[in-house]
């Protein structure tokens, strides 16, 4: 899945010299928590969210310096400072460069990127403009659309193949103590696990295959420390 295939496209922008009571009123009339901000040549310039209007004179909410920060801090820092939490325009308080991406770049590197710089959107560049935006809510909706789809057939013999190499990839059950055999689409879970943690996972991973309809969970937990060996906490089949 690609970043051009679940971004919102034509985002809404505001451009550096924009105030900031602009900024924030666009932001309320469209319920978005940010904004990509732009150049006079509609390059990306930076982004204002939110958080940019969090410590603001006007709400009383500038930091308290105890005076030994205070002295610490550099004055060229407080001056920065003073700009954010009194600046009009939205280029005094924008976060600046912004974190962009290509529209042809993965779903999974939008996701790492949002994670490494804690970020909660990313504007979508090609050739210089932005052309779209991804958020946390577009992953959102394309989780629920995957989830929503209709679940594929397959043979039995197809299923049971496919859960074996998804038990085989994983770490906690790379042991192969973990054994799946498929009936009329009733997945059978059978043979030892030493953490009851490896339980759910193991049902995880079963049910997330296409064409399972249940699982009859018959693993059987072993006490690493005492050897002691507990019966599954109940046998009835687990609707997928």
């Amino acid at each position: 899945m690609l970043v051009k295939d679940i971004m919102s496209p034509s985002p809404i922008t505001v451009t550096a010299s924009s105030s900031v009571a602009d900024a924030a009123g666009l932001m309320l009339e469209h319920g978005i928590s940010g904004l990509p901000v732009v150049n006079a040549n509609g390059a990306l310039a930076g982004i204002v969210s939110e958080s940019d209007f969090l410590r603001r004179a006007e709400l009383d909410t500038e930091r308290e310096r105890s005076w030994l920060r205070d002295w610490l801090t550099s004055p060229g820092r407080m001056a920065d400072e003073y700009v954010r939490t009194h600046g009009r325009r939205v280029e005094d308080v924008m976060s600046a460069p912004a974190v962009a991406i290509p529209p042809g770049a993965t779903v999974s590197d939008a996701v790492h990127l949002m994670e490494r710089y804690d970020i909660k959107r990313l504007p979508v560049v090609a050739d210089g403009q932005i052309i779209g935006i991804i958020s946390r809510s577009d992953l959102v909706r394309a989780l629920s659309r995957a989830l929503s789809a209709a679940p594929a057939t397959a043979e039995d013999a197809q299923i049971q193949a496919t859960a074996e190499a998804e038990l085989g990839r994983q770490s906690w059950s790379r042991n192969g103590f973990i054994h799946c055999h498929v009936v009329d689409g009733v997945a059978l879970l059978t043979g030892t696990i030493f953490d009851e943690r490896e339980r759910l996972a193991a049902r995880v991973a079963v049910e997330n295959i296409p064409g399972v309809r249940s699982i009859n969970d018959q693993l059987v937990w072993i006490d690493p420390y005492f050897g002691v060996a507990l019966p599954p906490p109940g046998a009835e089949a687990r609707q997928a």
